[in-house]
């Protein structure tokens, strides 16, 4: 069956199409720094926002209009699996993301949860094998139900804790047989809302332990995909303990973890924590984290998650410089963890989103190559920081100096010079850039 059918293939056009279902700058095979844009930008849906949101809000029911709506169970699972396929065929989407919940109804038990995802996994395989879409990452949802009110692996209810083990267990061992390149953690509820009835130092040594057990039995199952954690602040928990990728990276450090994850950055998440896309791309990067990205955008003026499809190209071509000075994401991608707007309920609206999203990075990645190629920016910074690479600066760095010759240096200086940092001379050369 085809759902879609008023929609082709969408093709690429060129930047002066007037067509709503045409790319204008996401051309698949051409090269750029050497690779065909989707090895660079690996785009894969989201399965949640994409076939199981439902549109509601605090305020509001569902909206959205999905030839699923009166369906139930496994018949409602397998109609969604179908249209998310012929999405990503016409897209050129060539991997999907998903949670458990996501792809199976949860059932009874947890018996019968399992079931349900060996079925709709056997299912799922046929649709991969049809289309050649592949699985970028897979996870649990291990924050819905009400049994993790208090959280998973730090909620004081060790029953909690082991059905949250055993979630991702079944998780890990579905995403293996689907042939996922990267298996993610997100925190969810690990966090806490009062000190009042928290005991913190438990609660983390047992977030530590949870994720080795995981380390564990990724090498006795024998996946090879790749480990990943995304940050996240405040939402829904006041203290989530993933805040940030600095905060992830100290935690994983102290439990001696940082050989076994990278991060999954996600742009909203970013900026809820009062941080540019940008900044946490940089600081997973100089760090050898940066695994994969979760490519979407908040809104400034509200204070939670608002999951949109990005359309900021300053902040794609940002995010892009890092992940081309990374050397690429795989086996990351950028996944598009970004849900339609709640008027937005026709299916072809899905269209139209993916297609903003997906022009927005590549363009990013088009002008942020040449950034690079034409070396302004690199050259200014290199400049910026000559002092470290001759005389005392250059001992600084090598480490031959301590607090006494230094002190004796800093004696010798008549008068310290320090030069512009031309912060407005360069966003206006970044904006040049952009404007071409």
């Amino acid at each position: 069956m085809e759902f879609f059918k008023n929609i082709s293939k969408i093709k690429y056009e060129g930047k002066d199409s007037t067509n709503p279902l045409a790319f204008k700058f996401y051309d698949a095979d051409k090269v750029v720094a050497g690779k065909p844009m989707r090895e660079h930008l690996r785009f894969a849906m989201s399965y949640w926002h994409t076939l199981t949101g439902e549109g509601s809000d605090p305020f509001g029911t569902g909206t959205m209009d999905r030839p699923w709506n009166e369906l139930t169970g496994m018949e409602k699972s397998k109609l969604r699996a179908e249209v998310g396929f012929e999405l990503m065929s016409k897209l050129g989407i060539d991997y999907f993301c998903f949670h458990d919940l996501d792809i199976a109804p949860e059932g009874n038990s947890l018996k019968e949860k399992q079931e349900n995802l060996d079925e709709m996994v056997a299912y799922i395989e046929e649709l991969m094998k049809k289309t050649g879409i592949k699985c970028l990452w897979g996870t649990t949802n291990a924050f819905t139900n009400s049994r993790f009110m208090h959280g998973a692996s730090t909620s004081p209810n060790a029953d909690v804790f082991a059905y949250a083990a055993a979630q991702v267990k079944k998780a890990m061992e579905i995403t293996m047989k689907l042939g996922g390149e990267n298996y993610v953690f997100w925190g969810g509820r690990e966090g806490y809302e009062t000190l009042l009835n928290t005991n913190t130092e438990l609660e983390l040594d047992n977030l530590g332990r949870f994720l080795q057990m995981a380390v564990d039995y990724k090498a006795k199952i024998g996946f090879t995909g790749q480990l990943l954690i995304e940050p996240k602040p405040k939402e829904p928990t006041k203290h989530q303990y993933d805040f940030d990728a600095a905060t992830v990276m100290g935690f994983l450090r102290k439990y001696n973890l940082q050989d076994h994850f990278k991060l999954n950055i996600e742009a909203n998440h970013a900026t809820l924590a009062m941080h540019t896309f940008e900044h946490e791309l940089n600081m997973s990067r100089i760090n050898g984290m940066l695994g994969s990205i979760d490519a979407n955008q908040g809104d400034l003026l509200l204070g939670w998650d608002t999951d949109q499809f990005p359309t900021n190209i300053y902040d794609a071509t940002a995010a892009m410089l890092e992940v081309l000075r990374n050397g690429g994401i795989a086996p990351g991608g950028l996944n598009f963890d970004s849900k339609v707007r709640r008027g937005s309920f026709e299916l072809e609206d899905l269209f139209y989103a993916y297609i903003a999203g997906m022009d927005t990075f590549a363009r990013g990645l088009m002008i942020a190559d040449e950034m690079i190629q034409e070396g302004f920016f690199d050259n200014f910074v290199k400049e910026r920081y000559a002092s470290y690479e001759a005389g005392i600066g250059k001992k600084i760095v090598s480490g031959e100096v301590g607090f006494e010759e230094l002190e004796a240096y800093a004696l010798t200086l008549e008068e310290i010079k320090n030069t512009s940092g031309r912060q407005e001379m360069l966003e206006a050369r970044f904006n040049q850039y952009l404007y071409k």
